[in-house]
């Protein structure tokens, strides 16, 4: 993600100065409206919002990655993440879970021509249906509900938003000149210390208006999961910053005014969707 912890302090001009700051929040804002007015609707609005968000995140990945031929393995890839969002929504059965993964898979396996881009696009697969599925699955859940993507975010954004105020404003040693050079230490304690804030305090919020069963966790814990959510969305942040590097591109995509591609947007988020994901399995399954 062009994260908002990327960006040091910059010579003559404010933390929010600039007419890249200006384009970066309309967008934020503008995306924010969309994407919460969904989560309050839920349902098909949410699922199709995500459905969309993980078509173009591989579509961009396919794209930097240099997997061919392109077209056409961005349509399987599409189509299979469109397969799967209908399973969620419709409650399929196991059978049919396993029986649509792996006819999306061997189609992609099939149609890509080299070894490796056969596995980077089996990657960029697996890493979009989590963008597709673990949002809505939380949203859909009886014991999580709204909370649980609203939580998400809240962690996110927070950690994303205030990394960027701190990091330009405090400037100082880099977190790791070697993959994100303007990204600091003091923009990645700023976001830290953000995303359990937030993560606590919507907690707290949803334990008193009883939004979710999940909220009633001791807040000791609530804030453990923010510090690790939070750490885990920069090292997301940080790890697509490696890959672009590796492919020698700036941005993921040209979709969001100021963020770059929607990988550049979702980078940490996916990283904490990861940890939501394995959450919710082992909810399913009664482990927690």
């Amino acid at each position: 993600m062009v994260s908002p912890g990327d960006a040091a302090s910059a010579p003559r001009r404010g933390p929010l100065g600039g007419r890249e700051f200006q384009l970066r929040t309309a967008s934020a804002i503008v995306l924010a409206t969309i994407v919460l007015t969904t989560l309050f609707l839920g349902g098909w609005a949410f699922a199709a919002i995500w459905l969309i968000a993980g078509i173009v995140f591989a579509g961009e990945w396919i794209t930097i990655s240099r997997i061919a031929p392109l077209r056409l393995t961005v349509a399987l890839t599409g189509l299979g993440l469109a397969g799967l969002a209908l399973c969620l929504r419709l409650d399929a059965s196991l059978p049919i879970w396993l029986a649509v993964t792996i006819a999306a898979l061997v189609a992609l396996l099939v149609t890509v021509r080299d070894s490796g881009g056969r596995g980077r696009v089996v990657i960029g697969f697996l890493s979009a249906a989590v963008l597709v599925l673990v949002p809505p699955a939380l949203r859909d859940d009886p014991a999580i509900g709204i909370f649980g993507p609203a939580w998400m975010f809240a962690v996110v954004w927070s950690t994303d938003i205030v990394a960027y105020i701190t990091g330009r404003t405090f400037g100082g040693p880099k977190l790791m000149p070697s993959v994100s050079p303007k990204k600091t230490w003091s923009g990645s304690l700023g976001g830290l210390a953000a995303g359990i804030a937030a993560g606590t305090l919507l907690a707290m919020a949803a334990r008193s208006q009883g939004w979710s069963s999940l909220a009633d966790a001791p807040l000791a814990v609530v804030a453990l999961t923010a510090a690790a959510a939070s750490i885990l969305s920069q090292a997301g942040d940080l790890a697509e910053s490696a890959l672009k590097r590796h492919y020698g591109v700036k941005d993921s995509g040209r979709s969001i005014p100021g963020h770059g591609g929607v990988m550049d947007r979702l980078d940490g988020f996916f990283a904490v969707a990861v940890l939501a994901g394995l959450y919710l399995i082992a909810h399913r399954y009664a482990v927690v």
